[in-house]
């Protein structure tokens, strides 16, 4: 190889080196992470908390969880839950991330505009009015949702919601801020269309020491007004409007007339949303499905008469979560119910429980639990990725709902019929934990369920978190197995 050659090669060699030093100072990894931020985590303590700050408007309220503490921006997730009364309009808003909302009561409408995509919803006919003043509504698409549906929301996608039922609309929101599509910082950053959306924003942000500067209006407030004259060729009185002047309402509004909208009759629509025909346009984003229901119990994933289900939602069914990188969990414990110890391969999982309580516990990659909490209706917690978790429901039984960052979930259990220990040799699992060769056989067969255990009452009452002298190598799950399995003998 000449002098020139390997002046070339030595360049393009330069040029790499380069790339990648410049690519790891950017620091984004393919969850959105810096490598900073991933230093920095300290997971050695978790905890189920509650909302802590609150946002109150005309027709409902959001509560926000502290998305600045360390289980929330190490998974680099954003929180809420917002209540939308009878007759309140969520004002329409578009976020720099993708989001997951599960409808936890209520029923309503809602819309998503996608960018580019056509008004698909038009009217066929005018009215008597529409004739007399020439006025023609088109629109995107509409959706009706209901308790039990997640609806998927990619970024910078403007969507509202609207509560026409006579009950309040609950509904839980996670925002994947780490997720490729935001290459902003993990902030959560919403923008409205219309309002002034941020009123009380501002002090309740600085009550809660956030550091976060909250704007005082919609998107339109920073500009001018005599552009928005001239662009939507309006009076200076609707601009002002436009810019959210003087309207103390908040962010989710009263409309006591109600809507006129364009929208297919409701048993025609839920005929469409069950339909697997195929017309032509499944395959186009503009009229991709965005909702799907994962509270029906016929449709469990996983299921023990004696314990509980299990409802999955991957991209799988629901193909538009394979852009937004997310999926969702719904699960349902029976009194006392147990589940197995297990971990996400490829993904955090965000908790929310939903009804009753359990006992819960998280263990990390040194043995150490990190988590040993009774978790009640209302409350979250987050479980890192390849953190080993395990659940036992309480009296009343405990209900939940989980967020997870992958689109596709991959879950591994370590008891049970697909556990890693069913796997291994026997001989393996006795040398591996020191165990004769017949407790060995025990500890992969006893258990032949998948995942949820019927109830058993714990021969050693003691915690598997606590680290009496010579269990301190013993993983605490390992500990809870040999119980829960000392009843079979």
């Amino acid at each position: 190889m000449n002098t020139t050659s390997l002046l070339s090669l030595s360049f393009l060699l330069l040029l790499v080196f380069l790339g990648t030093v410049s690519a790891r100072s950017r620091g984004q990894s393919e969850h959105g992470f810096s490598q900073e931020d991933q230093a920095q985590c300290q997971l050695q303590r978790l905890n189920a908390q509650e909302p802590t700050f609150r946002i109150q408007a005309e027709a409902g309220e959001s509560e926000f969880w502290d998305w600045k503490d360390d289980q929330f921006r190490c998974a680099g997730v954003v929180a809420a839950r917002h209540t939308i009364n009878p007759r309140g309009l969520f004002l329409p808003s578009y976020t720099n991330a993708p989001l997951l909302m599960y409808i936890l009561k209520g029923n309503g409408m809602s819309g998503v505009l996608m960018p580019g995509c056509p008004e698909t919803f038009q009217s066929s006919q005018e009215s008597q009015e529409e004739k007399s003043t020439r006025f023609h509504d088109q629109h995107q698409k509409i959706r009706r949702f209901r308790q039990g549906d997640v609806i998927a929301i990619g970024a910078g996608w403007t969507h509202w919601c609207y509560n026409d039922g006579n009950e309040d609309v609950v509904a839980i929101v996670v925002e994947d801020t780490g997720n490729n599509l935001n290459q902003l910082d993990q902030n959560p950053r919403k923008f409205f269309l219309a309002g002034n959306p941020q009123q009380g924003a501002e002090q309740h942000h600085q009550a809660h020491q956030t550091g976060e500067k909250q704007n005082a209006g919609n998107v339109f407030h920073g500009i001018e007004e005599e552009f928005l004259v001239q662009i939507f060729g309006i009076d200076r009185e609707t601009a002002r409007k436009l810019r959210g002047e003087d309207d103390k309402r908040g962010h989710i509004v009263r409309v006591e007339q109600g809507f006129q909208v364009i929208s297919p009759p409701s048993r025609r629509e839920e005929q469409e949303r069950r339909s697997n025909d195929d017309n032509g346009l499944e395959e186009t984003i503009c009229s991709t499905k965005l909702i799907e229901n994962i509270n029906d119990p016929s449709r469990a994933d996983i299921f023990n008469p004696q314990a509980g289900r299990f409802n999955t939602l991957t991209s799988y069914d629901l193909p538009i979560l394979k852009s937004l990188k997310l999926s969702a969990e719904r699960g349902v414990l029976y009194r006392n119910a147990l589940v197995s110890p297990h971990y996400k391969l490829n993904a955090h999982s965000i908790l929310y429980c939903t009804r009753g309580d359990a006992k819960i516990q998280i263990s990390d990659q040194s043995g150490s639990c990190v988590f040993d909490e009774v978790v009640r209706e209302g409350q979250m917690v987050v479980v890192p990725q390849n953190f080993v978790i395990v659940k036992e429901a309480g009296e009343q039984g405990f209900e939940w709902v989980a967020f997870r960052t992958n689109d596709v979930a991959m879950q591994g259990t370590l008891a049970g019929r697909t556990s890693a220990l069913r796997g291994l040799p026997a001989d393996v699992v006795a040398a591996s934990y020191r165990v004769s060769r017949e407790q060995a056989m025990r500890l992969k067969t006893n258990r032949e369920q998948t995942l949820i255990f019927e109830s058993r009452s714990l021969v050693d009452n003691d915690s598997p978190c606590s680290n009496k002298e010579g269990d301190e190598l013993v993983p605490f799950w390992f500990r809870l197995v040999i119980a829960a399995n000392r009843m079979a003998d």
